[in-house]
Formats: C-alpha cells, sequence, structure tokens
C-alpha cells in the first residue's frame, strides 16, 4: 500500500521524467525492451534494480537522467501466443488473412501485452514512462524501414539463395542465436554406394541417411590413396535413377569413418560450401513441412523426413547396401522455441553484410570508445564479432515489420520507402507502369531492436532529444544478450 501511493505521487510529481531543456549534463540507460509477451523474471529484477540504482543516483546528483522504457514486439512468440490462443477457439491464421490477423494481435496487446509494465512499476522503476514506446510504432516502424532501404542501396542488405535454419513447425527461417543444440541418442549408418562400371563400393556414412535422395556427389581427400583412382569416377546413386561424381576436397577427413562423405549441397551448411566450390546442383528434397517433395522418387514423395528415413533404410537393406550401424551420441539442431529438430533448408532470403557492419562496432570497442564491465566480456563480444556470418533477416511470419520490397513481373524486387516510391522506380526500370507484389516476410524482431537506442529519441527526425540523449552513458544487460543486442 505504502509504495504503491509513493511511487503513483513520484511519477505524477514528474520526478521520472527527463527535461530536454534542463540546463543540466544528460545521462542516458537504454532499457533493453523486454518482450510483450514476457513476464517478469529474476533476470529482468536484477537489472532493472541495477539500472534503477543508477538512474536515481544521477537524478539526485542533478543531472538530467532519461531511463527509456519500453517493449519488443517478439515477432515468433507473440505469434506463437497469439495462434495458439486462436487454435484454442479452431480458427487458424490462414482462415483469417493476414490484415484480420494482425489486427488479433493488436487486439491481444492492448489486453495481455502490457503485463511486464505493470510488473516493472509494481517493482518500483522508475522510468520515464511517459516516453514509452513500442518497436511496432509508427515512428519506429519508419526508422526501421529508412534503415532498410540505407542498407540496401549501399549494397548492405541484399537477396541471396542460401541454406537457413529452417523450423517445420513455425514454417519459417530462424537465425543461429535461435538454434538450440541438444545430445541425443543417435545412430551412424553406413550406406553402400556401387561405382559405374566397376566391381567396387564406396562406403559412406551418415546420421541422416534420408537425406541421401540429395546427394550430389561423394567427397575424399585428395591425398587419400584407397580412393585417388577413384576421383572423377561416377556412383551409382541407390534408390534414384542419377549418378553423381566422386569428387577431391579437402573437408574429407581420411582419419574419420570411412574417409568417403556424402555431399548433400542443399541440406547441410557444410556441404553447400563443398557444392560451390565444385559447382555442384543444389536438389531440394524437401517441402516446409521438412516432408519429401517431388524431386525424390515416387515412392518416397509426400512422407515426413523420419518416416522416409525408416523406407529407404529398409530399402537399402533389401539391397543388400545397408552396412554398419554404431549406436552414436550426438548433437542435433532443434528450434529454441518450437523444439523440433531444424533442417537446413535452400531459399532465397534476405541478408545483412554483417561483417562490414561489425567492423566499426569492434573497433569501438578495442580504442575503448565502448567499454566492458566487467571487461572479460570483450572477449564473447569479439568471438562473436569477428566470426560474423551473413545475417538472415527475413522472416515468414506475419507480425512484425513487413519488408519493404516490392516485386516486379519478371521477379525484380524494388526496395523503397513506400509502394508509391516502388511504383516509380518500377516504371523507370520497365519503361512503363506494371503491378507489383510486396515481399510476404517480416523482419527479423532484432532487426528493430537494434534501432532502439536512437529510434525511440525521434531517428530519422533531427530532434532535439536525438542530439541531447544519444549515445546513453551506460547499458546495463545480462551477458546472455551480448550477441543478440549489445553488439547489434
Amino acid at each position: 500500500a505504502l509504495e504503491t501511493k509513493w511511487y503513483k505521487a513520484s511519477e505524477q510529481a514528474g520526478y521520472f521524467a527527463c527535461d530536454p531543456n534542463a540546463n543540466k549534463t544528460p545521462y542516458t540507460i537504454m532499457m533493453p525492451p523486454p518482450n510483450v509477451t514476457g513476464s517478469l523474471h529474476m533476470g529482468h529484477a536484477l537489472t532493472f534494480t541495477l539500472q534503477d540504482v543508477l538512474i536515481r543516483y544521477h537524478r539526485m546528483i542533478g543531472r538530467d537522467a532519461l531511463w527509456q522504457p519500453g517493449m519488443d514486439h517478439a515477432g515468433i512468440a507473440t505469434q506463437m501466443v497469439v495462434e495458439r490462443q486462436m487454435a484454442a477457439d479452431g480458427v487458424f491464421r490462414r482462415d483469417l488473412g493476414r490484415d484480420r490477423f494482425i489486427e488479433r494481435v493488436w487486439e491481444w496487446k492492448a489486453e495481455s501485452g502490457g503485463t511486464i509494465e505493470h510488473q516493472q512499476r509494481h517493482l518500483g522503476v522508475s522510468a520515464d514512462w511517459e516516453r514509452s514506446r513500442f518497436t511496432m510504432d509508427k515512428g519506429l516502424s519508419d526508422a526501421v524501414r529508412k534503415v532498410f532501404v540505407k542498407l540496401h542501396k549501399d549494397g548492405l542488405i541484399y537477396r541471396d539463395k542460401r541454406l537457413v535454419n529452417w523450423d517445420p513447425k513455425f514454417q519459417t527461417a530462424i537465425s543461429d542465436l535461435e538454434v538450440e543444440q541438444k545430445d541425443m541418442n543417435g545412430k551412424m549408418w553406413q550406406l553402400h554406394y556401387p561405382v559405374k562400371d566397376m566391381d567396387r563400393m564406396v562406403t559412406v556414412a551418415t546420421t541422416r541417411p534420408e537425406t541421401m535422395l540429395g546427394d550430389m556427389a561423394v567427397a575424399v581427400h585428395p591425398d587419400d590413396e584407397r580412393y585417388q583412382d577413384l576421383v572423377g569416377k561416377m556412383i551409382l546413386l541407390p534408390l534414384t535413377d542419377r549418378e553423381i561424381p566422386i569428387i577431391a576436397d579437402e573437408y574429407s577427413d581420411p582419419e574419420k569413418g570411412t574417409g568417403a562423405v556424402k555431399i548433400t549441397p542443399a541440406h547441410d551448411f557444410n556441404d553447400f560450401e563443398v557444392g560451390r566450390r565444385h559447382n555442384l546442383e543444389l536438389l531440394n528434397i524437401y517441402d516446409a513441412f521438412a516432408a519429401l517433395n517431388e524431386a525424390v522418387p515416387e515412392p518416397y514423395q509426400g512422407l515426413d523426413r523420419f518416416v522416409a528415413r525408416d523406407k529407404i533404410l529398409a530399402d537399402m537393406d533389401a539391397l543388400g547396401l545397408l552396412g554398419e550401424i554404431e549406436d552414436i551420441q550426438n548433437t542435433v539442431p532443434h528450434g529454441d522455441r518450437s523444439g523440433v529438430p531444424i533442417e537446413p533448408w535452400l531459399m532465397d532470403q534476405w541478408y545483412v553484410d554483417a561483417e562490414t557492419l561489425a567492423q566499426p562496432a569492434i573497433e569501438a570497442v578495442r580504442d575503448g570508445r565502448t567499454r566492458f564491465v566487467p571487461q572479460r566480456w570483450e572477449k564473447t563480444y569479439f568471438d562473436w564479432m569477428e566470426n560474423i556470418q551473413p545475417w538472415c533477416v527475413s522472416r515468414q511470419l506475419w507480425w512484425g515489420h513487413r519488408i519493404p520490397a516490392w516485386y516486379g513481373p519478371d521477379g525484380t524486387p524494388f526496395v523503397e520507402l513506400d509502394e508509391t516510391a516502388a511504383l516509380a522506380a518500377a516504371e523507370a526500370y520497365y519503361g512503363k507502369a506494371v503491378d507489383l507484389i510486396q515481399d510476404e516476410d517480416v523482419l527479423d524482431t532484432w532487426f528493430s531492436s537494434a534501432l532502439w537506442p536512437f529510434s525511440t529519441l525521434g531517428w530519422p527526425q533531427d530532434t532535439q532529444e536525438l542530439n541531447r540523449y544519444y549515445p546513453g552513458s551506460v547499458l546495463v544487460t545480462g551477458f546472455d544478450i551480448i550477441f543478440f543486442w549489445v553488439a547489434r
């Protein structure tokens, strides 16, 4: 009763508010925006307490303190919550259509999306609640579009056909950081592949025998004497009517297994790189549900990946082409929210050139403009930033910032701030007016929350707050979001 009374009095008196016109030195803390689906846990309680101590102290010694609160729209988590609620009523997102589904999400946010803010106030968090922002606010959405368009025009956002971590349950690509490696009891199967026009077999070992239908080569090490006379010969890929080459590549380790490895470029990240080096075709054998598609022989079409595994093993055994089976412990990548094994899947997606963008951020820590406390966490930061991969930012969801790209009749994308500008760009390109279709995908949630430190202050407008409170004075976060959020 006491805390509620005095908290309300403090807020009404404006004690938690910053004052951009005050003749005081500014002090800024950007609150890492918690998920709109979230509720407080011990980690939040700790980090908000630390931020609160710092902000109250600096406020009391006479600085103009801004503690910027707000919430993240949490694309995949929010869509999951709302879809689960709808499913209980027998309603599914595709029945509603995109616009009506998004309305449902906004309705859910109005009713249930404020739990964490209510709890923060209860905790005594002295943030400037008048300035609270949401990553799907109009102003923040403008910032997202502006950044996407600018990075695209600068060549730092591009479209590419690559392997993604595909979650067959949620039907979306997920980033490496959303993949959880689980230790599992598995098996290693040996498969015998006949060499064309020779009385010889090459034996490969795999934990995913169902992918053999997408094999495009067998690789052996160039220095492996056992196979030197076979390099360039063809293999008759069992269960299919295809022939695939035996290639020499250092990816194959002569010390491991038989020294020969099956190469499935469309369904394995390492094999994809081998495929690029040898110009191998990419044969995608899965549909979005991780069932086998029409690219495989007819008896296997439409089978779930694990059902197909059993049938393929039985068929290989019947042909006398199944070798030793070994019980092993291996790590299997799972979607951290869906809990199902993810599949490397080949598709067109939007990527950010993270390696180029990471350079100034690495420099800022190297030269001391940005300091980690405790300093040892620099190592985590550098490990991540110096080995960074292209960042896949498109998500096959409906809730989120829709990608500002419109496609012409021949599939050419026009990336502009709005449809009017895209239509004008398309007309200039084709020499006539054409119809455009907007990209269905939305951006990864981290794309918008990465802009939080300045988008909440009015950027891209040149505001008084932006000039006064950016960059922030200190970030207080858990080490678990050093790469998720701090680095970005």
